[in-house]
């Protein structure tokens, strides 16, 4: 896609594949939260529109709040917040397509959903097997038949979900510095450490932080301004060249992408880990200080001032403390937070304790494009709460057209085995409360 059109597109984005480390700081894409921008502001209604497609018309409805159930007092997580049983899933309608492209997606990464533990406390790991052993050899033909089978829905909390999207944008690149092409794209350094601080104390359980080893001290990895400084040049760590900062600044923001090489190849980096630091969006700064005019506050407005004043705009760019580390791609990607790759229009991004990470999730959105069944394959720092969807649709002008538009509101349902809430309300009733 042309560099123009991507900045043009790219209004909504939000945050991407794998944890962030501290909680809070986004890893990859930036997003809109609850009405207020983060770095973007309204689609470009100049760009052509993405065909017109027939999408589910269920139309749910939140369930009585007499009927949640509530497990414990933890309301960072899906039993703290309350569910309840949603509709038959036989009652939604799923389009055929999307029935064969979940039932794929699930079957790729149901093995990893098997052995994780569930951050939501909603399943076990063995809860998935039978369905997971089912989707080996499930007819694609049959697909929505593999889902009534083996699932039951439940809503979290009162279900109502807003959902942003997020694609692969394509910059310029090299794999070669030279002077057009000066800006290093770094792969992850061998001494950034993850540290599960939930080894150490059971209230420290799903906390992590991640940083470096100095002497006998844990401390944070170097900011975006050190490693732009060169604090991390000369070790062997650069995998490309990107020859605008601006654009590769974005492209950190989305956590993957592509470089459009001299020769007319193209490299595909994903994000392979971040330095630790909260993520800030520069487009609420700029905003809050005045810096941008009306009708200038989303992506190409955003682009347009950085570039008019280029040392105020590297200053702002710095107060980004968030630096994201990237790995070459050579079989199908991007990858999500569970390793396997993320599929256009099936996968979603969410927050894991709300969500396992593998379910399956109907959506039912103001914006009909993203209704009907989606995959949970993915993870973002801005994508936390209970119902918080980030849609992926892929590369290209279209796919950015539709994430950049993408900011819709509905109700949604996460698929679980069938069981899971005799179980939950068994466990409920035993525990006497």
């Amino acid at each position: 896609m042309k560099i123009a059109t991507l900045f043009g597109a790219m209004s909504l984005l939000s945050a991407c594949s794998m944890s962030i480390i501290p909680q809070g700081a986004a890893q990859g894409r930036a997003t809109q939260q609850e009405g207020e921008w983060v770095t973007g502001g309204s689609p470009d209604v100049s760009a052509p529109q993405p065909a017109q497609q027939s999408y589910s018309k269920t139309k749910l409805r939140p369930v009585d709040p007499a009927r949640l159930m509530k497990i414990g007092t933890d309301t960072t997580r899906a039993l703290g917040t309350g569910v309840a049983a949603g509709p038959d899933i036989a009652t939604l309608n799923v389009p055929e397509a999307k029935a064969i492209s979940a039932l794929h997606s699930f079957r790729t990464s149901c093995s990893s959903l098997v052995r994780r533990e569930d951050n939501s406390g909603l399943t076990q790991g063995m809860d998935w097997k039978l369905s997971c052993d089912a989707a080996k050899n499930w007819p694609a033909e049959d697909a929505f038949r593999f889902f009534t089978s083996y699932f039951e829905t439940v809503q979290v909390g009162d279900g109502a979900a807003f959902a942003t999207g997020y694609f692969e944008p394509q910059i310029l690149g090299s794999k070669v510095k030279n002077n057009k092409f000066q800006v290093p794209v770094y792969r992850r350094p061998a001494n950034l450490l993850d540290v599960d601080l939930g080894l150490f104390s059971e209230e420290l359980k799903d906390k992590r932080i991640r940083g470096k080893v100095d002497g006998t001290k844990l401390v944070p990895f170097e900011d975006r301004a050190a490693i732009d400084d060169g604090a991390i040049a000369g070790q062997g760590l650069e995998i490309a060249w990107a020859q605008d900062y601006i654009e590769f600044f974005f492209l950190q923001i989305q956590g993957s992408g592509r470089l459009a090489l001299p020769d007319g190849s193209v490299m595909r980096i994903g994000y392979a880990g971040q330095n630790g630091h909260d993520y800030t969006g520069i487009g609420r700064v700029m905003r809050e200080r005045g810096l941008l005019a009306d009708g200038k506050t989303n992506m190409q407005g955003i682009v347009e001032w950085l570039r008019a004043n280029p040392a105020e705009g590297m200053r702002i760019m710095r107060e980004n403390k968030s630096y994201v580390f990237f790995t070459e791609l050579t079989g199908p990607g991007p990858l999500g937070a569970m390793g396997h790759p993320v599929v256009a229009r099936t996968s979603v991004a969410t927050d894991r304790m709300f969500v396992p990470l593998g379910a399956p999730v109907f959506l039912d959105m103001e914006h009909d494009i993203a209704d009907g069944l989606w995959v949970a394959q993915d993870t973002g720092g801005a994508i936390k709460g209970a119902n918080r969807f980030d849609t992926f649709w892929g590369a290209g002008e279209e796919a950015a057209q539709i994430a950049g538009g993408m900011s819709s509101r509905g109700q949604a349902l996460v698929f679980l085995p069938k069981g899971t809430l005799s179980r939950l309300f068994a466990s409920q009733s035993g525990s006497g409360k």
